[in-house]
């Protein structure tokens, strides 16, 4: 498994319109979650977390402020998660998570990008085994066994505890996230984490040929600008 997860994030131009793109797809996220389960943080983990997570991205509160604000007004729009999986340049495993009021649109959009890159867009299950379903944590820590013993006490069920470099990562089943980060807030002292979150990671890593890797990355690029999209994961270069 190894700290290679961290390479699977991709690099995004920080131009004005990808920002207002962070900023859109973080506004989209925190509103269903105050939406589904109400705007108050400190009883919604799950709208605590995303608040957290469009803080890292470097959203301004405002956008933070006006999802949750109109969360908490009567109708508003009506969001699902969409999931989809398939094969990608060389091969490659790509998982796409979506967040669509149309999901016939989203459908038919995504489609469209894996056939302009003559890539294949499989069914429910067909990738997703081959990844695991983590949440994630690394900080700046020298005592792997001292995390591990931290969590032990909280009773989380720990998948893996590694460290590397002076950096520690630990890896739980999902549902341990809230558990896992606040053991980990709690017992050790001055915490500041590099990565949290829930997110894949393959079980192996692939290397493209140079073709297929530019192909890759545009592939990506379009994937990105599709409004709906809001997280991709996949398995090409660990150390790439």
């Amino acid at each position: 498994m190894g700290r290679a997860y961290q390479n699977r994030k991709d690099s995004m131009a920080k131009t004005s319109n990808m920002k207002a793109k962070i900023y859109s797809k973080a506004s989209r996220e925190i509103y269903m979650a105050a939406k589904n389960g109400g705007a108050d943080a400190d009883a919604n983990l799950t709208l605590a977390r995303l608040i957290e997570k469009a803080k890292q991205a470097q959203v301004p509160a405002h956008v933070i402020d006006k999802a949750i604000e109109k969360a908490s007004g009567a109708g508003g729009e009506d969001f699902q998660t969409v999931r989809f999986e398939g094969f990608g340049p060389g091969g490659c495993m790509v998982i796409i998570d979506c967040l669509t009021d149309n999901n016939n649109r989203t459908f038919g959009e995504v489609r469209g990008i894996f056939t302009k890159a003559k890539a294949k867009l499989g069914t429910v299950g067909s990738v997703a085994h081959m990844f695991n379903h983590y949440a994630a944590f690394e900080f700046t820590h020298d005592d792997e066994d001292g995390v591990l013993e931290v969590l032990m006490e909280a009773d989380v069920d720990v998948i893996d505890v590694e460290s590397s470099e002076n950096q520690v990562s630990v890896f739980t089943p999902p549902n341990e996230y809230f558990k896992a980060k606040s053991a980990l807030a709690n017992g050790i002292a001055e915490l500041d984490f590099i990565t949290d979150e829930i997110t894949f990671i393959p079980h192996e890593y692939i290397e493209l040929a140079t073709e297929d890797l530019d192909d890759f990355d545009k592939f990506l690029n379009v994937l990105h600008d599709q409004d709906d999209v809001q997280e991709i994961y996949h398995n090409v270069g660990a150390e790439g």
